[in-house]
């Protein structure tokens, strides 16, 4: 009898030990959110014994369309053991025309960008007024003096024409604005007031253009923002301007020194408007149909498999080519919100001409079942042929948004 009630005890413990990890690999296998259509539910399938149940009492109706409603499903394993609780939205299927061709972008920050701080020679030696004011690298010098700073000439003129005055400033760090106290001094070299900061106020490249939506003339791009090259901090936008590029030559990448896609923009003048520059990419409208591929759907994230796929990219010219990659990891984590996917470049052709993802190539579409799944965002710097990718119903999300407050706007003038 002590033989069998020791067997029956280990043979429970087994169990709710096989209970507990099943439970934890589907609590961290499913997303938090879902967003579903007539034609893709939350794909639970091919988890065991697992199902979801509507909870009626949590339904609430999205703000931006009163026919799409939210509501809270409750995942539970063999009917009766939670897992875990997610929000789930109806949304209409959309569609959109994968790009994969090069643009180039002008874009102005808004305020000026601090990406260096020195120091001044005084007639009492080196010293900076900025770091003494507590400034950073990284950080937006927004106004001074109430005084609106728009470009480098801006701060330069204020600053000179202080005469010492203590300037009172406006900053922008980490979605945070403050202010500070800065008092300019007399540079001894060129006999002019100065506070001891190197800023930028603009900026310009060339990235792959994701996907354009025929019904609005909108655009996403790049799939992560638009950082500065000293700070690597996203370039707070105030206005741009998108061109036409041509890429012309490949610096094909290696482990440990990642490659490049050298182009130029073709012509003068601009083709679309930048509206924003956010952790999904850069948006804004074209003044011209910029696709070469028909409409597809926008995939769900639950609808991306690990397995074949391909992407549209530009490697010579302005016309995209269709490469095949591998899509081998997919991370439901929001935080991160660029990094959903790992890919692996597996086209014979593309690895010998760039050796893998190089940079340019951010914003690439990946098309997986006819379907728009996502677009390349990232490379690992000592494994080129790898790479992070984007879900593309994250960044369509934010495409829904700028449409919303375009309308709104409008609707408002």
């Amino acid at each position: 009898m002590k033989y069998f009630f020791k067997s029956l005890s280990t043979t429970l413990l087994i169990i709710l030990s096989c209970i507990f990890s099943y439970s934890s690999y589907v609590y961290y296998s499913l997303p938090d959110d879902y967003k579903i259509t007539e034609n893709c539910g939350m794909k639970l399938e091919k988890y065991k014994f697992i199902k979801a149940y509507n909870d009626e009492s949590q339904k609430s109706i999205a703000l931006y369309d009163t026919d799409k409603s939210k509501y809270v499903m409750n995942i539970k394993l063999l009917d009766l053991i939670p897992i875990k609780t997610v929000n789930v939205e109806h949304i209409d299927e959309e569609k959109v025309s994968p790009c994969g061709i090069p643009f180039g972008v002008k874009m102005f920050t808004q305020g000026v960008l601090i990406v260096g701080i020195s120091d001044i020679k005084t007639e009492n030696g080196l010293t900076s007024p900025a770091k003494a004011a507590g400034l950073k690298k990284g950080d937006i010098i927004l106004n001074i003096d109430n005084q609106p700073i728009k470009s480098n000439e801006d701060l330069l003129a204020i600053v000179e024409k202080s005469d010492g005055k203590t300037l009172e400033c406006e900053i922008l760090r980490d979605s945070e604005n403050f202010k500070v106290q800065i008092q300019p001094l007399k540079n001894t070299v060129d006999d002019t007031y100065r506070i001891g900061l190197w800023v930028r106020d603009s900026s310009a490249g060339i990235g792959t253009l994701t996907f354009y939506d025929e019904k609005t003339s909108f655009f996403a791009g790049l799939g992560h923002w638009l950082c500065d090259v000293d700070t690597c901090e996203l370039m707070p936008l105030s206005h741009g301007d998108i061109m036409k590029a041509n890429i012309s030559g490949i610096v094909k990448g290696e482990k440990g020194v990642p490659g490049e896609l050298k182009g130029y923009f073709i012509e003068p003048d601009p083709i679309g408007i930048l509206y924003q520059n956010t952790e999904y990419g850069i948006y804004g409208k074209l003044n011209e149909k910029s696709a070469t591929h028909k409409p597809i759907t926008i995939a769900m994230k639950q609808q991306v498999q690990t397995g074949k796929a391909y992407i549209l990219t530009t490697t010579s010219g302005v016309t995209p080519q269709m490469y095949d990659i591998e899509i081998l990891n997919i991370n439901y984590n929001e935080k991160n919100k660029s990094k959903n996917m790992i890919i692996k470049i597996t086209d014979g052709k593309l690895l010998s001409q760039t050796g893998g993802i190089i940079q340019g190539m951010s914003g690439s579409p990946i098309i997986q079942n006819d379907m728009l799944v996502g677009a390349i965002t990232h490379v690992f710097v000592n494994d080129p042929q790898k790479g992070y990718a984007i879900f593309a119903e994250n960044m369509s999300q934010q495409l829904v948004d700028l449409n919303f407050s375009k309308n709104s706007s409008d609707k408002v003038s």
